[in-house]
């Protein structure tokens, strides 16, 4: 009897957990996860942090060495698949090896979003995607070196944080007026840029890069408004684009990602997506969106593997990611677009809660800051949309863990 092949393509946080799920749930056929990069499956979150800052003691792998050995999960990396061959089910590898499928499971992730401006100068200039990007732009963190960053987002804040930490002198740039414009509240942009200002860095916001070129040696960037920065390097971030090129050749559904069912099944029924890539239609709006946290890619590789098998996926929960930048640890769960917000405690760097409602008083976001102990008590309050008069929510001598309780 023949055994069946299971191949997971994207050696990420998404195909390294599918791959590992897959075991747990008993599968005994072929696994194989394939990878275009030449490292073993690793986590990003440190790149920004960590692996600037303690390089040589900071381990970011998936899983531990000896676990693939162990699991009898096949490790192809180095090689990207290039072409993908729905009525054989075979993919064609660079170095032009055919593998078959019985299931295929792309996590083919996302990629740094180009501007084609700063590219062009070649040398000095980075976005920060892959270790071996955190290895090349750790070269150019020093004290003194003039960094200017392209984009406040996550990303890039955190970078400001660790460059200052390296000792460089730090310029940010945001072509929109605010920072965390997509992902968080202006209460806590806002902090956020006052935290960093107080150590150093130089916001310009509303700031469209209108040039960028070499002069005597330097990197000068034009603004719009006819600023000129000069820069010893430039990284930037300006949003990530889903990697969808073997899935589009292929003839798969396209809808900002790959579009998948709640079952994680793409439009072919022996193909599935998780992690960046994949992109599932909101029951409310109709409308296609992706998720690109750590937890989305991790919960999402573990619930497409359990799809392959048949077995059913745990109950969905309110989307969760932290960032840590300036000695702040920052999770945040939930709306981030709520109308309304409270701060439970003071918004000076002193551990404290946001507590986000929608019109009718229901909590439908929260963030914590240097306070995590409280995310999950958060958590369960944001998924039961709990609602409780303002003093009660702003009254510190209560935890959030005696209010999940009650709102049970």
């Amino acid at each position: 009897m023949n055994r069946s092949t299971y191949v997971i393509v994207g050696a990420g946080q998404a195909g390294a957990n599918a791959a590992a799920e897959l075991r747990r749930q008993g599968f005994d056929g072929d696994v194989l996860l394939i990878g275009d990069e030449a490292h073993a499956p690793y986590e990003r979150p440190p790149l920004s942090k960590a692996m600037l800052l303690w390089p040589e003691k900071t381990r970011c792998a998936v899983h531990a060495d000896g676990f693939y050995d162990e699991q009898r999960i096949a490790l192809r990396l180095g090689v990207p698949v290039v072409a993908l061959d729905r009525d054989a089910r075979t993919l064609t590898l660079a170095d032009w090896d055919t593998i078959a499928y019985d299931k295929l499971l792309l996590c083919t992730g996302a990629r740094a979003r180009r501007l084609p401006l700063l590219d062009a100068l070649k040398t000095n200039v980075h976005t920060l995607r892959t270790l071996d990007d955190a290895r090349r732009l750790a070269s150019e963190l020093h004290p003194g070196q003039r960094i200017v960053l392209v984009g406040a987002g996550v990303i890039g804040l955190e970078l400001a944080s660790s460059a200052l930490e390296l000792g460089a002198r730090v310029t940010v740039i945001e072509a929109a007026g605010a920072a965390l414009g997509r992902c968080a509240p202006p209460l806590l942009s806002e902090f956020l840029c006052d935290v960093h200002r107080s150590r150093g860095v130089r916001f310009h916001f509303g700031a469209a890069l209108a040039d960028a070129r070499r002069e005597h040696g330097e990197i000068v960037l034009s603004l719009q408004d006819g600023t000129r920065i000069a820069a010893d390097a430039v990284i930037y971030g300006i949003g990530a684009q889903p990697d969808t090129a073997l899935a589009q050749a292929a003839g798969l559904t396209i809808d900002n990602g790959i579009a998948i069912d709640a079952g994680y099944r793409t439009s072919d029924p022996h193909i599935y997506a998780a992690g960046d890539v994949a992109s599932r239609q909101h029951a409310a709006s109709g409308i296609y969106g992706r998720l690109e946290t750590w937890e989305n890619a991790q919960k999402q590789g573990i619930g497409a593997a359990r799809a392959m098998l048949g077995v059913a996926a745990e109950a969905d929960t309110a989307p969760w990611f932290w960032t840590d930048q300036c000695g702040l640890n920052v999770q945040l769960v939930g709306d981030m677009a709520a109308p309304h917000w409270l701060v439970r405690g003071p918004l000076d760097g002193s551990p404290c809660v946001l507590l986000g409602l929608d019109e009718q008083g229901a909590l439908t976001g929260a963030i914590t800051i240097n306070l995590g102990r409280e995310m999950r008590s958060a958590r369960q309050l944001v998924e039961r949309r709990a609602k409780f008069a303002r003093e009660v929510w702003l009254d510190a001598g209560r935890s959030l863990r005696e209010l999940a309780r009650s709102a049970l």
